[in-house]
């Protein structure tokens, strides 16, 4: 067992997910201090095999969210591993899954079956769709969630093409979700002593995620306007093309426009003085208001924009490539990167992007080998197994 260290030091947590949202939201856990079981199936977690690695099953996105783990591999198919997982489950504070719930039943392992065992465990579904609704049993990936909740969409209106994000956001948003939610029903357990099921689900996640600019008028009844934030989707909305590059810069409050146009266009104070001087006459026709600037910007060099945006306290930044992150200095500086000697050779992890002055965290260590622990884990349960309700 690694040694403990963060604000969930002394927490267990049975992870039986698999690919990012789960996995995402467990290793956090264990950056924070928990320890983390992860429970794989003989074949292992399929993220395993996604990209090339140092070694089979270790490539670069498995060993980022699998990262202060301990893997065992347990055929729930079988009695032997039934009876093991119903073991573990005994020693547990959190037990978090993430497959569909027709599916988690079958194998016993049910929010009731779970709590049956342990009353006290706050038990974390992550599922595609809630279970409250008609599409429950809908399998859902990233790319489909994209879609589903208007992300393409709106990626069409501010580029013309209907794209996904780059990123693989719903899983890592849903993850980040399920950790709070797991995180406040812990906390409800510290206070009274009662365990719960949490159901945390992908399309609601990022459904919620998305209206929290872009529902705007439609939240109103009768409906105000569509559903949509007028500046994320205006065409104009992009890094400013330079003499030499790209800026990207948001000229955005009443104050920094003034300095902006005082010190690059000062005709404009007289020469739109009654279209765009304030907040809310900007708002209202913001894709103009990108373009004149945009217009503005090819006139210097990259440099001299951002000198001078610094000097109006503007927000400007160059364009990083995720490459570059790796020698920020404001990254570096801040302790954002962990370097780990490994078995597969030393490893740059993007570690704890939070600090707690009494109980930081830190990345937990390197990630588990298909199964490495199923002895050592299985080995401490009857020195764990503690009768449920001490």
């Amino acid at each position: 067992m690694t040694e403990s260290h963060g604000p969930l030091q002394g927490i267990r947590v049975i992870d039986v997910t698999a690919v990012v949202m789960g996995p995402y939201c467990t290793q956090i856990m264990a950056d924070m201090g928990a320890d983390v079981i992860k429970v794989e199936p003989p074949e292992g977690d399929i993220t395993r095999y996604v990209a090339q690695g140092p070694a089979p099953g270790m490539n670069g996105v498995f060993v980022n969210v699998n990262r202060g783990k301990r893997s065992i591999v347990l055929d729930l198919r079988s009695p032997e591993g039934v009876s093991a997982l119903r073991a573990l489950v005994e020693t547990a504070d959190v037990f978090i899954h993430s497959m569909r719930a027709k599916a988690i039943a079958r194998l016993g392992f049910d929010y009731e079956s779970v709590a049956a065992i342990n009353p006290r465990i706050i038990y974390t579904n992550c599922y595609g769709y809630s279970r409250r609704g008609p599409d429950a049993d809908r399998p859902a990936y990233d790319d489909t969630i994209q879609a589903e909740c208007g992300l393409p969409a709106v990626q069409k209106q501010l580029t013309g093409d209907a794209t996904y994000v780059a990123t693989i956001m719903a899983d890592k948003v849903t993850g980040l979700t399920a950790l709070y939610a797991t995180m406040m029903a812990l906390f409800h357990r510290e206070r009274t002593g009662e365990g719960q099921e949490v159901e945390v689900s992908m399309f609601e996640t990022m459904a919620s995620f998305m209206l929290v600019e872009h529902a705007n008028g439609a939240m109103f009844d009768p409906p105000l306007g569509p559903a949509v934030y007028p500046r994320t989707v205006a065409p104009n909305r992009r890094p400013y093309e330079t003499k030499d590059g790209y800026v990207a810069a948001l000229i955005y409050n009443d104050k920094h426009w003034k300095a902006f146009i005082e010190a690059v266009q000062p005709a404009w104070i007289t020469e739109h003085s009654d279209s765009f001087n304030t907040l809310e006459m900007r708002a209202k026709q913001i894709d103009t208001v990108y373009g004149l600037v945009a217009q503005t910007m090819r006139e210097r060099t990259t440099d001299e924009w951002l000198t001078l945006f610094a000097e109006l306290e503007i927000p400007a930044t160059p364009i990083n490539t995720l490459d570059s992150l790796f020698d920020s200095p404001q990254l570096n500086a801040s302790g954002l990167f962990e370097t780990l000697d490994t078995p597969h050779g030393r490893v740059r992890f993007p570690g704890v992007p939070t600090w707690f002055s009494r109980t930081p965290g830190r990345v937990a260590g390197y990630a588990p080998e298909l199964g490495a622990d199923t002895d050592a884990v299985l080995g401490e349960l009857d020195g764990l197994r503690q009768p449920v309700g001490e």
